[in-house]
């Protein structure tokens, strides 16, 4: 059996990289990793896979349109997994163009070269091809105490970054409806795991712990998120883009609601068992708290019924597994962790 051609924008970033690997193992596509390799990708992060004849890389600013236009005319994808953005809340504040840049005109520049793309298929290529968008659950803006986001929650962003994901997923949702260009769109919770850049919240405690630094908390810690562990997201997108229906929206979480602080002392916990602390004291003694950020939102949290039971996905790991295994991981790959921080 012919195996599909996948091209994935952002493959050597944390979801994306996590994504080519698991998808590699299942032996049924060849993939094209399209990168800019800013700040948070690595390609060392991909090492494992770099000899495989089933993937090929190329380093490509996907604000670049004549090289995106060439790029998916000559490789001919049968899906597109759009996973390419500037992701952190904080550098949004501090650069907003960036992030305008790369998920408004980079998610337009890729639409439009799928649209030439789709336009010259044949029929039975048409009924193949499919367009994921990967986007965020910031685009729903805050919860209160109760309620969940789900696929028909209004947009009502509030920093830079989740205003620039808001607008790439009209734009997606504009070109299905004016162009007929086969999309679906998914709307995630908080990921974690291994090959996270470490200045997202779980990698950096981890990190600050270990060194004896002190662990940041931003206001009281009170903010809630829901957190998954990176490869159920990634088996999530697997469902949505082979057996999900064209023209909508999934939104994928885990039912793993902590507060910031709560998640922290958990994370402390476990690495005073995984590995205790030289001075003999709790991590959780490394705890500050600090300025709260602007903007900052109070609660995420995901219904994630529509694909628990359309699509017959439910997360594998317990958040407790998890956090172990990223723990584990962070522990054991000093030399990947100086690699990437040192770019």
């Amino acid at each position: 059996m012919k195996k599909l051609k996948i091209l994935v924008t952002g493959g050597a970033g944390f979801i994306g990289s996590n994504l080519i690997k698991s998808f590699l193992k299942k032996n049924s596509y060849h993939i094209l990793n399209l990168d800019a390799l800013t700040y948070a990708g690595n390609l060392s992060t991909l090492a494992d896979v770099e000899d495989d004849p089933h993937y090929q890389f190329a380093r490509i600013n996907i604000c670049d349109q004549t090289t995106v236009n060439k790029t998916v005319n000559d490789f001919k994808p049968d899906w597109i997994l759009h996973l390419a953005a500037e992701s952190h809340v904080d550098r949004s504040i501090e650069n907003s163009e960036a992030f305008l840049q790369t998920n408004v005109i980079g998610t337009y520049n890729m639409l439009e070269a799928a649209r030439q793309h789709y336009g010259g298929l044949s029929a039975v290529a048409k009924d193949r091809f499919r367009f994921l968008h990967v986007s965020t659950d910031e685009v729903y803006g805050s919860l209160g105490k109760a309620g969940l986001f789900s696929e028909t929650t209004p947009y009502d962003p509030h920093s830079p970054y989740s205003a620039s994901k808001a607008g790439s997923d009209h734009l997606v949702r504009a070109w299905a409806t004016t162009y007929k260009l086969p999309v679906l769109l998914t709307n995630c919770s908080n990921n974690y795991g291994p090959y996270q850049f470490p200045d997202k919240l779980m990698p950096l405690v981890i990190l600050k712990a270990l060194k004896g630094q002190c662990i940041p908390i931003y206001g009281n810690g009170e903010n809630v998120r829901d957190w998954i562990y990176v490869s159920d997201h990634v088996e999530a997108l697997h469902k949505v883009i082979s057996e999900g229906n064209v023209g909508e929206t999934y939104t994928i979480g885990a039912n793993n609601e902590k507060s910031n602080l709560e998640l922290v002392q958990c994370v402390c916990k476990l690495l005073d068992k995984i590995k205790p602390n030289p001075t003999g004291k709790p991590y959780s003694n490394q705890i500050e708290f600090f300025t709260d950020r602007p903007g900052h939102d109070q609660r995420y949290a995901i219904d994630s019924t529509k694909i628990r039971k359309q699509l017959d996905w439910s997360p594998k790991e317990t958040p407790e597994s998890g956090l172990k295994k990223t723990i584990h991981w962070y522990v054991n790959n000093n030399k990947w962790i100086e690699e990437i921080t040192r770019n």
